[in-house]
């Protein structure tokens, strides 16, 4: 199957903080650009992808994770900031994003924008399998992953988090990490339980559950009824 990417068009300098990039298709290949009439008008099918722009990957993942056709509908850098200045109304200096004001949000400010659209986060306890989830009823993941911070060419100590979504597109499960120049195919859902083993194997890296509402009142994202683990099925 082959399934076309784009990202979000060419913005000016004034929107810059939201995104920027051109168009891609998965395996390389260019797609056409989706236009600002067709964005507007929701007749555009391909699936958004932005790429990373200062220390903004909280916001790109966000929008990359829940597809919004309309931008109007999607995050902003004012909405991330205007999230923190409610967590923290009276700090000096928020704790919930980078002092510089570049981006660099915390797992709060995701936890209080993914519910602005009727979800919720749930942290993936890594004690337990990738089987104990029920994958049809997750909007997608969230990956955080530690990353080293460059300054242009030069890589210096200080480690930061990157935000990295993955979700289900056109059947596959893709990886829609913003650092990526397009996304790429992981699979079905066995290939993304193997994907998703592998990566929490690394000891700093958390996974964080994107569901509706609903969802997470019930627990029905989990299996309940079995107790799974990567070599066997144990009925309790």
């Amino acid at each position: 199957m082959r399934i076309k990417f784009c990202k979000s068009p060419s913005l000016s300098p004034s929107d810059s903080d939201e995104g920027s990039g051109k168009c891609m298709g998965l395996y390389g290949s260019r797609c056409q650009a989706q236009n600002m009439d067709s964005e507007k008008n929701g007749t555009d099918d391909m699936p958004y992808h932005e790429k990373q722009h200062k220390e903004l990957c909280a916001l790109h993942a966000l929008n990359n994770l829940f597809q919004d056709k309309n931008p109007s509908d999607r995050f902003t850098k004012k909405d991330l900031d205007d999230i923190c200045t409610k967590l923290s109304p009276d700090s000096f200096i928020n704790p919930h994003r980078s002092f510089l004001g570049l981006g660099n949000y915390d797992v709060n400010v995701l936890m209080s924008a993914v519910q602005k659209k009727g979800c919720e986060t749930v942290w993936f306890d890594k004690r337990k399998s990738i089987n104990s989830l029920v994958f049809d009823k997750i909007v997608g993941f969230i990956l955080n992953i530690p990353t080293d911070y460059k300054l242009g060419f030069v890589r210096i100590p200080l480690h930061r988090k990157h935000w990295i979504t993955i979700r289900k597109l056109q059947g596959l499960y893709c990886n829609l990490d913003s650092k990526l120049e397009s996304p790429e195919t992981i699979g079905n859902e066995d290939e993304v339980k193997d994907f998703l083993k592998n990566q929490l194997e690394d000891i700093n890296k958390e996974l964080l559950l994107v569901v509706h509402s609903e969802v997470s009142d019930s627990g029905s994202w989990r299996k309940d009824s079995i107790e799974y683990s990567d070599n066997k099925i144990n009925h309790v």
